[in-house]
Parts: structure tokens; sequence; C-alpha cells
């Protein structure tokens, strides 16, 4: 069995190090959003979660694996780690092949998804406080247009006098915070920009940060797959070692120093 260069043993174990946090980082983000949805009714949501406890489980357990190959010198738990690996890559490379396919598809459910909630004078008490923030945030008004709000425009969606947004003018009632209406018979200025396209832009942030996210993780998926199989490779180099030939007509070697030195030894005893 051959020797590891530790350099190459010490890369491998930073490597290995890493997607270990990482898989333990997100075992916690599991737990912590598993607690959030507890109470709620969503499979998706659900599935989601089971998802990440599965894979971070078996990262990390395919990372003390291969980190149990190198200190032991273990060729078969190496060589677990790297299939484990190599199966995670390929797994990740479907996925970034096949996401970019489906954005189309997931604009279009968001897009349904926010329509769904019209008219916006029917929501809940805690979506409205929702949306009511998002507009003050974003500077829009109504999921498609002001006449969303059905006459009923909540402050959030005034705009300054002063603002470089893009307003109009508008008559109708408003009602504040509270929800009590504020009849005005001076124009109103809102903002003039609807809220969906703004909100569908916000989320696709969150699958290009995904995306990339999922391309850093498949690069050092592959670079521990590098090293593993360099260290398998030192582990089956072959060391030489001289051979050792008997050879009849080999010199005598010169001993009388050797037994002189004895002498004096002997003759104190």
């Amino acid at each position: 069995m051959g020797k590891v260069n530790v350099w190459l043993k010490r890369s491998y174990v930073c490597t290995i190090g890493v997607i270990a946090g990482t898989a333990v980082f997100t075992l916690g983000i599991a737990l912590f959003g598993h607690g959030i949805i507890l109470h709620e009714e969503d499979d998706h949501a659900l599935m989601g979660i089971y998802f990440f406890y599965g894979f971070s489980v078996i990262t990390l357990l395919f990372a003390v694996i291969g980190g149990f190959g190198v200190w032991k010198e273990k060729k078969w738990a190496l060589i677990v780690f790297a299939v484990g690996m190599i199966l995670g890559c390929l797994f990740f490379i479907f996925l970034e092949i096949s996401l970019p396919f489906a954005q189309k598809e997931l604009e279009l459910s968001l897009k349904n998804n926010y329509l769904s909630m019209l008219p916006l004078s029917n929501v809940s008490e805690s979506e409205l406080s929702e949306f009511n923030h998002t507009q003050s945030e974003f500077r829009c008004c109504g999921i498609t247009s002001h006449e969303d709000w059905e006459n009923n425009i909540p402050e959030s969606c005034q705009c300054d006098i002063d603002s470089s947004d893009d307003c109009i003018d508008t008559y109708g009632p408003m009602h504040n915070d509270s929800g009590l209406n504020v009849l005005d018979v001076k124009p109103i200025r809102i903002f003039a920009k609807p809220c969906i396209q703004v909100l569908i832009q916000f989320e696709m942030r969150y699958f290009s940060t995904l995306l990339g996210i999922m391309l850093a993780k498949t690069l050092l998926w592959i670079l521990s797959v590098g090293l593993c199989i360099a260290i398998l490779c030192q582990l089956n180099k072959k060391v030489e070692t001289p051979n050792v030939v008997y050879s009849r007509e080999a010199k005598a070697g010169n001993y009388d120093i050797l037994s002189d030195a004895q002498e004096p030894s002997l003759k104190t005893e």
C-alpha cells in the first residue's frame, strides 16, 4: 500500500469538512422551516422539507464515510464516498439542465397564484397586512392595477408629491391602516405600477440564487471526487523495494574492528 501525500490528504479533509458543514446547515434550515409550517396544511411544502431532511442526512453520512476512509486509509470507504458523490453530481447536473426549462412554468404558476387573490377586498387580515407592506416596499398598487381594490384603495398605494415614481391621479375613497374609509373629493395620487410583475421578478431571484448554489455545490462535490480518486491512486501505488540477491562471490567484510572492541569487555568480566 502506497503512502498518501500529506497536502492531498489535508485538502481532501477540508473539502469534505465543507460538505459536512453545508449538510448540517441545510438540516438546520429544514428543521427551522418544518417548525414554521408545522400547523399549515401545505403538502408541497412538507414534501420539500422531507426532501431536505433526506438529502442532508445522506450527504452527511457520505462525508463521515469519506472522512473515516482517509483517516484509516480504508479503500472501501473511499470508494463508497466517491460513488455516492458521483451519483449526487449527476443528480445536480440533471437538475441544473432541467430547471431552466421549467422557468416559464414557474412564472405562470406564480402569476396564477397572485391572480387567485383577487379581489383584494376579500383577502384575510394577515394577507392584507402583508400585501400593504409589499406595496409600500415595491412602490406599486394592486396586483394588475389599482382597480383590484374596488375603490377601497389603501394608504400603502399613496404616492408622495415629490416622488420620482410613476404616479397617477384617481378619485375614490381610501382606507387607512385601521380599515376606516377616508372620503376625499380631491384626486388621490397613487402608484401607477401594478405589483404582479414586480413580485414575480422578486420570486425568480430566489430561483436564480438556488441555481447558483446548486452549481457551487456541484463543483465542490466534483472536487471532492477528484481528491478521493487521487488518494485511491496513491494507496494502490506499489512501493518499490530493492531486491536482495545472494552471491557466493561476496567479499568477506572486515570484522576485526568489532572483535577488538569486544575483547576489553570480555576481560573486565
